[in-house]
């Protein structure tokens, strides 16, 4: 991934906080977006399967090609991610102009939720 291609989570945190968020997309397995994730996060389907592929072209379809546009997972470490990097390219061959991919170095937990960034979480289910 280019470094020129790369968004800090320092600087996403700020612009969610600022009200100027790019588009944000999440591409990691289903129970992680389901769990837990960035605030307003559109759920762009697992980046390492075919499926999860279809499902990020319908997220983005409406969007203008020009759109500012963050995709992330944070599954494990960035360099080991399974799901980023596919995305990335198909965002990219699709002909989005302004894709850049959220620098998370380490996992979700320790480079985004636990510095208190915006993050929204599934409503928890009531007990019976």
């Amino acid at each position: 991934m280019p470094k020129e291609a790369l968004m800090e989570t320092a600087a996403l945190a700020k612009a969610i906080e600022g009200g100027k968020a790019p588009v944000v997309i999440a591409v990691p397995f289903a129970v992680l977006y389901r769990a837990k994730r960035i605030l307003h996060a559109v759920d762009g389907g697992v980046g390492s399967r075919p499926e999860g592929i279809e499902k990020l072209k319908l997220a983005v379809a409406k969007l203008p090609k020009d759109a500012d546009i963050v995709v992330y997972c944070g599954c494990c470490p960035m360099d080991k991610c399974p799901n980023l990097r596919p995305a990335f390219r198909a965002l990219k061959q699709w002909g989005f102009t302004h894709v850049r991919a959220l620098n998370v170095p380490t996992n979700m937990h320790t480079d985004w939720y636990t510095k208190g960034y915006p993050t929204e979480q599934a409503p928890t289910p009531p007990t019976p």
